[in-house]
């Protein structure tokens, strides 16, 4: 068994703990466009391969699931999880399995404002958005909304071009320069990240991992601590199991005055992961069984509060060639 991590970058701890899943049954290959991403160094095994927008890229990919013998394949940035997706079948013709969610799942995930109309047709809790600045005009004048409010990229990723925005001129003056944006209630409220598993084999979820945010940085968790709530865990496995996704995928939940709203769904990997692995939420390992052939056993909420997650610098030092 040899498992493919693709867009490797900076998440060393992530390929760190495939490796350990593994325990020698097989390799972790991990691939990045530059040779200065730190984490294919964990790797038993990498390549530097095209930026994911070349038009050879997936042929790339394929070619080195076929010569490696690649068993299961993830990627740990939103843009490529929909580009794995569309192409599962060819990557299932050479023995590969794609760690992930379907294809439209990924694509609702990355759109902002998809995510907010299945949130809102499913009856689930969430940031009230638009597309359309006239319609949130005359919200706003209604008093359905109020300033402060976030002006961001409806498809986007990392907190990239997000502004929070205090009064109309400034919305206008973002939407004159900028396409694709979107208006986003600011919700005051905890914010709260969930790592979840699901089965990839009997798209049960097997494992729920909550944790307060205290502090962010560049989009991805800083500092956090774990903590639990029955009445959340039930909210996540609901809608993990409604929406139909697989795999692992990470969830940012506010909590507004003790009712919880949904915000966004990465289905990767998030950058606090680590925090839930520490806590005895071994992820790679439900990877490795599931595609071992094995389904998992629920392990809900299995893990200790109270563990604060801190995140600081490391360095990685190589010679050059």
């Amino acid at each position: 068994m040899n498992i493919l991590i693709l867009s490797a970058g900076t998440r060393n701890k992530v390929v760190e703990y495939f490796v350990k899943a593994m325990n020698g049954r097989g390799k972790v290959i991990a691939t990045d466009m530059s040779s200065l991403a730190p984490a294919i160094y964990e790797a038993d095994k990498f390549y530097i391969v095209p930026k994911m927008t070349a038009p050879d890229y997936l042929d790339v990919i394929l070619d080195i699931c076929k010569n490696e013998n690649i068993t299961g394949v993830l990627s740990l940035i939103d843009p490529e999880l929909s580009l794995l997706a569309k192409n599962k079948e060819r990557f299932e013709a050479l023995g590969t399995t794609v760690i992930g969610s379907s294809y439209e799942l990924c694509e609702m995930s990355l759109d902002k404002f998809q995510m907010f109309g299945w949130l809102t047709d499913h009856g689930y809790r969430c940031a009230r958005s638009y597309m359309d600045k006239d319609q949130f005009f005359a919200d706003e004048e209604a008093g359905k909304i109020t300033y402060p409010v976030f002006v961001k990229p409806a498809r986007g990723s990392a907190s990239i071009a997000i502004s929070k925005v205090f009064d109309r001129e400034t919305v206008e003056l973002l939407f004159a320069h900028d396409e694709g944006l979107m208006i986003q209630e600011f919700l005051d409220g905890q914010e709260i990240g969930a790592d979840v598993y699901i089965d990839m084999i009997s798209g049960e979820v097997i494992s729920v991992f909550t944790k307060k945010k205290l502090k962010m940085r560049a989009g991805e968790t800083d500092k956090a601590v774990s903590f639990k709530d029955e009445k959340l865990f039930a909210l996540i496995e609901k809608f993990v199991k409604e929406a139909g996704y697989r795999g692992q995928i990470d969830i940012d939940i506010f909590d507004v005055d003790g009712e919880y709203y949904i915000s966004e769904v990465n289905p990767r990997f998030g950058g606090g992961y680590p925090h839930a692995y520490e806590c005895g939420c071994d992820h790679m390992k439900l990877i490795v069984e599931n595609l071992s052939g094995r389904a998992n056993s629920g392990r809900i909420g299995s893990y200790e509060e109270d563990i604060y997650m801190m995140k600081y610098n490391e360095v990685c030092i190589r010679k050059g060639n």
